[in-house]
């Protein structure tokens, strides 16, 4: 009998609201350049360097979330190369099983090894590696919590299926930008049913070989609508992307990049910029309950890089590194439930937690009286809901009796996430007419 891991409550801090949340997002920006003035050497304290790589490790690499978020079941059909490549996994790993609403929970636990390297470009050398562990639990469709502990640290992240949120030690409890998105790890081969919805709309990027392996590359990039609704006063997303390298001999997805480019202005100072990449090779895939496979190891390599006026370097470097092992998954999860996933007291008091519920609670009721919704680009702020990719998802969620008739003047916020075929497909599903301006 496998052994069941209790889902415990995570513990809450209070705090003070949006001044709080202001606070928080300050502190961030300055614990990275507490840590970059470390690594070029611009302030003493040796001993404070392990426990700052600590938490630069961890908050890099222990729950960084998916830029995309998850999308409505479209129709099975090959329409195009990329399609053709995720119905080529979807069909190696087995994951139609759970796909017809038989497996409605999972838990996954498993071990991770973190380790810090400095590039020869920033001057510095390598740091100790720290061992954890970590716990996963999901419920469909969009509902998930991670809590990992490493060398006495502990971080949680989670989605209530609305609003995704993360808990540190030295940060506290805060929402993230950008609505309900799915966990970065679920992507490394742990959640195949999660890799499929979100490849669903990658673009075909061409083919090339990863470790000696042939594989066929999908590409999704994040548009400026989305990009400039994650975006605050001081740190704007440039860009985001991400890309799956699928193995062309077994169909399974083997390596997984994204790249993320943030410029950060504080009052007063020179504009800085941070670039993440994260590549992650996935492997040792092994079938599981009711024989799905599912990728039981793997490394990720991160690059942090620090650049502008002021940086001593051209380009500081760090490399992060992470590599990782699963012990036990299993489905159906007994006795979990929504109540499990209820963010802490102090994200569900905040002010972007509350805007997020009222947005989808208008979306909600203006369909429900076939209002027409004209987005164009240039508009799209002045809209009730956020941004397009919450709205999105936020509509499929929506229970409606009468058809709701959808006017977009612009397809540019949508490409990302959907060619204009799919979404039509997709609202047809829900008797929803599309209507191309």
């Amino acid at each position: 009998m496998r052994s069941r891991v209790a889902l415990e409550p995570l513990a809450e801090e209070p705090g003070s609201g949006e001044e709080e949340a202001a606070r928080r997002r300050s502190g961030l920006h300055a614990a990275l350049n507490r840590w970059a003035r470390l690594l070029s050497g611009g302030a003493a304290g040796d001993d404070a360097r392990p426990a700052t790589d600590l938490r630069v490790l961890l908050s890099v690499l222990a729950c960084p979330l998916s830029p995309v978020p998850l999308l409505p079941r479209l129709p099975r059909h090959v329409a195009s190369s990329a399609q053709y490549i995720i119905e080529q996994f979807r069909a190696t790993t087995g994951c139609g099983k759970l796909e017809d609403g038989a497996v409605k929970s999972m838990y996954a636990s498993g071990r991770v090894r973190l380790s810090m390297l400095q590039e020869p470009s920033g001057g510095g050398g390598g740091g100790r590696a720290h061992e954890g562990s970590f716990v996963l639990w999901q419920l469909a469709p969009r509902m998930w919590l991670v809590e990992m502990s490493v060398a006495g640290q502990s971080v949680a992240a989670g989605s209530d299926g609305r609003v995704a949120w993360r808990r540190t030690p030295w940060l506290g409890a805060h929402a993230a930008r950008g609505g309900s998105r799915p966990l970065r790890r679920a992507l490394q081969g742990l959640d195949p049913v999660t890799i499929v919805s979100i490849f669903s709309t990658a673009e075909h990027a061409g083919e090339k070989q990863v470790d000696g392996e042939d594989c066929f590359v999908l590409r999704l990039d994040v548009g400026p609508s989305v990009l400039s609704s994650w975006s605050d006063g001081t740190a704007e997303v440039i860009r985001h992307g991400l890309t799956g390298f699928f193995s062309q001999r077994s169909g399974l997805l083997a390596r997984l990049e994204d790249s993320q480019l943030t410029r950060i202005q504080s009052p007063g100072a020179p504009a800085m910029y941070w670039e993440t990449t994260i590549a992650s090779a996935v492997s040792d895939y092994r079938a599981v309950d009711g024989g799905v496979a599912v990728a039981h190891a793997g490394t990720s390599t991160a690059h942090l890089a620090r650049f502008g006026v002021g940086v001593r370097a051209a380009r500081v470097v760090t490399r992060m590194e992470e590599s990782w092992t699963i012990d036990d998954v299993a489905f159906n999860v007994p006795g979990l439930g929504p109540d499990a996933f209820i963010p802490p007291e102090e994200v569900r008091r905040s002010r972007s937690y509350g805007a997020a519920i009222a947005a989808g609670k208008i979306c909600k009721s203006q369909m429900s009286r076939a209002t027409e919704y004209p987005m164009a680009v240039g508009s799209l702020q002045q809209k009730p809901v956020t941004t397009l990719a919450s709205w999105f998802g936020w509509f499929f969620d929506a229970e409606f009796d009468e058809t709701v008739s959808v006017t977009v003047c612009h397809p540019d916020p949508f490409c990302v996430f959907a060619s204009t075929e799919q979404i039509a497909a997709a609202l047809a599903l829900h008797e929803v007419s599309w209507l191309a301006a």
